[in-house]
C-alpha cells in the first residue's frame, strides 16, 4: 500500500488528514509494517494537548514498543477508543478505521512542515 496523496506525513511515520480546522492522526502503513502485529496501544484522552514533536502515546507490537509522536499541535477532540480492544486495526486499516486521534489544530502553519506523499515515499525508500 502506497502513501495516500490526500494526507501529510511526519518523519516519525504519522499521517495527518485535514478537514477544516481539524486533523485526524494515525500511523502510516510503512510504520505498522515495520512494527509488526500490534498487541497494545496507550491512548491519550479527549482534552489533552498535543504538542508537535512530543510523544502522545505508544504502540506495542510483538517486536517492540514505539512512541507515537505528534505531527501537529492542538487539543484532542476525539480518541479512537475502539483501538484499545483491537490495536491490530492499525495493521489492517492504517488509513481508515486505524486512525488514532482527532485534533483541533492550534497552529495550522505546522502542516506546511509535513511531507506530502511523494516526499514521504522518498523518505522511507
Amino acid at each position: 500500500m502506497g502513501a495516500p496523496t490526500d494526507l501529510k506525513y511526519s518523519n516519525d511515520h504519522e499521517w495527518v488528514r485535514v478537514e477544516a480546522d481539524q486533523a485526524t492522526v494515525g500511523v502510516s502503513d510503512y510504520a505498522q509494517g515495520q512494527l509488526g502485529g500490534l498487541v497494545f496501544i496507550e491512548l491519550p484522552s479527549v482534552g489533552d494537548a498535543l504538542i508537535a514533536g512530543e510523544a502522545f502515546g505508544e504502540v506495542e507490537s510483538v517486536k517492540s514498543v514505539s512512541e507515537l509522536i505528534a505531527p501537529v499541535s492542538g487539543e484532542i477532540v476525539e480518541v479512537n477508543t475502539a483501538l484499545e480492544g483491537a490495536p491490530e486495526t492499525i495493521n489492517n486499516d492504517p488509513y481508515g478505521a486505524g486512525w488514532i486521534v482527532k485534533v483541533a489544530l492550534s497552529e495550522p502553519a505546522q502542516l506546511d512542515e509535513l511531507l506530502d506523499a511523494d516526499a514521504y515515499e522518498q523518505h522511507i525508500s
